[in-house]
């Protein structure tokens, strides 16, 4: 469950290519974990879980 704090997947590796995800009321924020000061990316709810659906079902699947 996401929540205002900055939050990195616990099946991250150490190798630092990792991306950190938080809950800002209606929207989902993602950054580079090793550009912690670097550019947000933006998600409604529904854009989120709908790209988080399609990762489940391997809708990116190659």
């Amino acid at each position: 469950m996401l929540d205002q704090s900055w939050r990195k997947s616990t099946r991250s590796g150490s190798n630092g290519q990792c991306v950190e995800a938080r809950r800002m009321g209606d929207t989902i924020e993602l950054r580079d974990s090793k550009d912690r000061s670097g550019p947000v990316l933006s998600f409604t709810l529904g854009q989120w879980t709908a790209f988080t659906a399609g990762v489940k079902g391997a809708e990116f699947d190659r």
